[in-house]
């Protein structure tokens, strides 16, 4: 099993969301974050005042997937989440030793 996290911009949430129900995925966690990479911030101008953004808004989503699963979820993740500009986000896989459904008590791919 994987945890497959995702930042990604805001506005590509509901594409991402989409994407992800087309190929099967049932669920996922949304956060909203903030951070930087290579985009740095900007300068805006409020009220007559400049002053530096560092950390810009994003989303970080998580789905755990089974192993065969996962390529799909990246793809589709790549796909939708994609502007071609910079800032558009990373994805981070790692591995599940465990996954336990609090409700059933099932373990393993069947509490995905």
């Amino acid at each position: 099993m994987k945890l497959v996290s995702a930042v990604i911009k805001p506005f590509k949430l509901d594409d991402v969301r989409e994407a992800l129900s087309d190929i099967g995925v049932s669920g996922l966690t949304v956060t909203e974050v903030k951070g930087f990479g290579r985009q740095k911030g900007h300068t805006e101008l409020y009220r007559g005042a400049e002053y530096v953004v560092d950390f810009l808004p994003k989303v970080k989503l998580e789905v755990a997937v089974s192993d065969d699963q996962c390529q799909r979820v990246v793809e589709a993740i790549v796909k939708a989440a994609n502007t071609g500009k910079i800032g558009d986000g990373k994805i981070f896989i790692t591995s599940l030793e465990q996954v336990i459904r609090i409700r059933t008590g099932e373990t393993g791919d069947h509490a995905l």
